[in-house]
């Protein structure tokens, strides 16, 4: 009865082809349209690939911009309003 018990909860956890293919659906859509690749039929291993290369420039562009915020930020003031208004934006 174990056996059974297990066996039916295995089959029930599987992912079918059709949900692969509607969340690759879901990721792509995520990609700006400049990075979707051209071809007609695009495998789901290409769109993982370019979800995963996008993600990574994000993160890269998030550093960037993070290091440029702090050197602003080092660059004004601590009590001006400018410094102000940025540190009530970070906070939101």
């Amino acid at each position: 009865m174990s056996s059974s018990r297990s066996s039916s909860s295995r089959q029930s956890s599987k992912v079918t082809d059709e949900q692969i293919n509607e969340l690759v659906s879901k990721l792509q859509a995520f990609l700006p349209e400049e990075r979707i690749p051209s071809a007609a039929r695009v495998s789901a291993a290409e769109v993982l690939q370019e979800i995963c290369t996008y993600v990574k420039s994000l993160h890269r562009e998030v550093d960037y911009l993070s290091g440029k915020l702090s050197e602003l930020l080092e660059t004004m003031e601590t009590g001006s309003e400018e410094a102000a208004i940025i540190r009530s934006l970070l906070l939101q």
